[in-house]
């Protein structure tokens, strides 16, 4: 199985944002967002909405006199003994966060050894998670985040997946025909949140945007009440601008 790779925006900005903190890295006594732009070859509207970003996930510090050096976040990542407890705490951060700002329960989901996987979430009172009624592993099918792993694979790979999982009927929007989702999956723009409207769940709408780290396909995704789905395409925009730091962390 191979991953139809395509890049998206925050996989970009992933990609720049890693060239920024390796030039701070490398300059421990600190450096100007000049020389920063110099080296990285950003622009310099670019390299500040980077250095934002950073600044706000702790990677990156600005010092009085404006140098940036290395923030205790990333600090805290490479020295951690244990890297994947420190990893995960990072990232419920991040979710925890994003939960607040698009004002939904978000997951971070991955393709492991051929099965759909939610490794994290963040939801809360305001923001509850999705009931899992039906195992989300054979139910990729039905769901924004399964669709969107899915979509990530190569033709080979989602008809192994389709092969292994019966395309159960969930609810009367579920798309039961594999001709019908294949051909859904190959028209779905990388760049373009994928959508759960009711396919899964009664009364539960769902987005999903993918956040490919190495070989594994990864997404980033939101759930909401039915009677909020009129937020969902702006909470789906939020959450795919917003996708970088999560990325950004797998990636560290």
């Amino acid at each position: 199985m191979a991953l139809k790779h395509e890049p998206t925006a925050p996989y970009h900005s992933t990609q720049y944002a890693l060239r920024v903190l390796e030039s701070v890295a490398r300059h421990p006594t600190g450096i100007t967002d000049s020389r920063l732009a110099r080296l990285t070859g950003l622009s310099p509207e670019r390299l500040t909405t980077l250095l934002r970003m950073l600044r706000r996930e702790g990677y990156v510090e600005q010092l009085a006199d404006g140098v940036y050096v290395t923030g205790d976040a990333l600090t805290r990542l490479g020295s951690a003994q244990d890297h994947d407890q420190a990893l995960r705490a990072r990232l419920q951060h991040t979710l925890d966060r994003l939960r607040d700002s698009v004002g939904a329960a978000v997951y971070i989901s991955r393709y492991v050894d051929g099965e759909v996987t939610i490794t994290q979430y963040a939801d809360g009172p305001a923001t509850p998670s999705v009931n899992e009624w039906f195992d989300f592993r054979r139910s990729a099918h039905a769901t924004a985040l399964g669709k969107s792993l899915l979509g990530q694979l190569d033709h080979n790979g989602r008809r192994d997946h389709l092969s292994r999982h019966k395309m159960a009927r969930l609810t009367s929007r579920t798309i039961t025909s594999d001709k019908l989702l294949l051909s859904r999956l190959e028209a779905q723009a990388p760049t373009v949140p994928v959508l759960d409207l009711q396919e899964y769940a009664i009364g539960t709408v769902c987005a999903a945007v993918p956040i490919t780290a190495g070989s594994t396909a990864g997404c980033l995704a939101l759930s909401l009440p039915v009677a909020h789905a009129h937020r969902l395409r702006q909470a789906a925009e939020t959450l795919n601008r917003n996708a970088a730091p999560v990325l950004l962390s797998l990636a560290i």
